[in-house]
């Protein structure tokens, strides 16, 4: 069930909110509890419910691993029959053998194929919806047990801290001490009307961004990956622009409807989204955009790697590890492996700048950035590298340089350096709305986020007006089918 539906909008969520704080208001806090749980299910096998019983299953096997570590920590050593550390390892390689199956299989026959020359026939996996992200909570979960940082012996809790719909399909990735504490706090079961408009506000600008902004940005970037042969100059980059602003708003209209939703139910999640085209360099970049994954590939991948505590070599290599494990949990492509390659890459370099104790112009700064970003995310979004290619050759000219018509009699004198007048953006059925939502997605994201409107939101009739404009804008776009894009992932 996708947030911007309208049964998810009118017939889902008023029906979950209701009977949740109806049973809370008769003082049946687990029956809520369960209540919870059974909706985030079904919120979850409203796309597919023969994956049902996987995401049941892994979350008995992670609860039942998690709570025979705690028992083991809290165990005289005498009589312990495997250690923690043992049962941690088995349990962790177990959600990885999982996600490798569904998600890397095909991927793995595909290059063996490719390089013993056999010819084993693909499976063909459908990959279940936010496998990703409930099998990297749970592994977090069971470090974290491990850690004796939790301790979770109800199965109702564990399963509602896995399921809590509005994180389950993508994200932010919790730790157990984030959500549960919340739910169990006496002011979380009763209805909170400033945590409802506030809500309300935080889900009509997600669903603006989504189904306005995203969505039409989606039609340009996909007629020039998916759609056009090859791209003159100006359609290359309206195409890699154009994706670079769909995922933009696409995943952060998703944080903000997931907080919103959250803060119906009075839980607040974690910020997973803070302005990331912000950013002065790589590494501010990964603090603002996924910061949730940021953490958990920061402290279960690059700390227990080494960190920065083996040497500048060994800390380089790990973090170019990390940002390829990075790239490859996105997807099964050669792609999301060179875009992981490439933002190491980077990492690396910016460490060794700052070393240098060269300053850069702000200005610039941004500029080379944003621009980095933008170049890598052609890889992440190119099915193969044809279609990379295809975009990468347009935005250095070398499939020709169309310029607006009106340009001629100015620039006349480029035309014996191969460079045209005519309709440059042909190529992907663009038009002057382009161009201006091109121009204000730049002036968009150098704006306050929604974050900072939600610290200065005041319950008012001036906020309503937003809210209310916001929300039927974006009724009005909703005909069509969209899913968010972190859902692939």
């Amino acid at each position: 069930m996708l947030f911007n539906s309208y049964e998810f909008i009118f017939i889902f969520l008023p029906i979950t909110f209701g009977i949740y704080f109806w049973l809370n208001k008769k003082r049946l806090t687990q029956a809520s509890k369960g209540w919870m749980v059974f909706a985030s299910l079904f919120f979850y096998s409203w796309w597919n419910i023969l994956y049902l019983p996987l995401i049941l299953g892994s979350i008995l096997f992670n609860f039942t691993i998690g709570s025979t570590i705690t028992r083991l920590n809290d165990t005289n050593p005498s009589y312990k029959r495997f250690s923690p550390k043992s049962v941690l390892i088995f349990g962790v390689i177990s959600n990885i053998l999982l996600l490798g199956y569904f998600k890397y299989m095909d991927f793995f026959i595909t290059n063996v194929n490719i390089l013993a020359g056999t010819h084993w026939e693909l499976m063909h996996i459908v990959l279940p919806l936010g496998i990703s992200f409930f099998t990297f909570t749970q592994i977090a979960y069971l470090i974290d047990a491990y850690r004796n940082e939790v301790k979770e012996m109800d199965y109702l809790n564990y399963t509602l801290f896995v399921t809590f719909f509005p994180h389950l399909l993508a994200g932010p990735i919790l730790h157990h001490k984030e959500m549960m504490p919340q739910f169990d706090s006496l002011k979380s079961k009763v209805i909170n009307y400033r945590n409802i408009s506030a809500a309300l506000f935080l889900f009509a600008i997600g669903l603006f961004k989504k189904v306005v902004i995203a969505d039409t940005f989606a039609i340009w970037a996909t007629n020039g990956f998916d759609k056009a042969d090859s791209l003159t100059f100006i359609a290359a980059w309206a195409t890699s622009l154009s994706y670079t602003f769909q995922l933009y708003f696409d995943f952060s209209g998703y944080t903000d409807m997931a907080l919103a939703v959250a803060l119906l139910f009075n839980i607040k999640l974690p910020i997973n989204f803070n302005s990331p085209y912000k950013a002065l360099n790589i590494q501010d970049f990964w603090r603002r955009w996924h910061i949730t994954l940021s953490r958990f590939l920061r402290d279960y991948i690059y700390i227990p790697l080494g960190g920065n505590r083996g040497g500048e070599i060994r800390t380089y290599a790990n973090l170019f590890s990390v940002f390829l494990i990075g790239g490859l949990w996105h997807g099964a492509s050669w792609m999301f492996v060179i875009w992981g390659a490439l933002h190491g890459s980077a990492i690396v370099i910016h460490r060794i700048w700052q070393q240098t104790g060269l300053k850069m112009k702000t200005w610039l700064a941004w500029l080379i950035t944003f621009n980095f970003i933008n170049i890598t995310w052609v890889f992440f979004r190119a099915g193969e590298w044809s279609d990379a290619s295809k975009v990468l050759k347009g935005m250095v000219g070398l499939n020709g340089v169309i310029l607006p018509i009106g340009l001629q009699k100015y620039l006349s004198i480029l035309n014996p350096y191969g460079i045209m007048f005519g309709d440059y953006w042909s190529d992907i059925n663009g038009s002057i709305w382009m161009v201006v939502l091109l121009l204000l997605g730049l002036y968009i994201i150098r704006l306050k986020n929604s974050q900072n409107h939600l610290l200065s939101f005041i319950p008012n009739t001036r906020y309503a007006f937003y809210t209310a404009f916001m929300l039927v804008l974006s009724m009005m776009s909703m005909h069509k089918i969209s899913e968010f894009l972190y859902f692939n992932f």
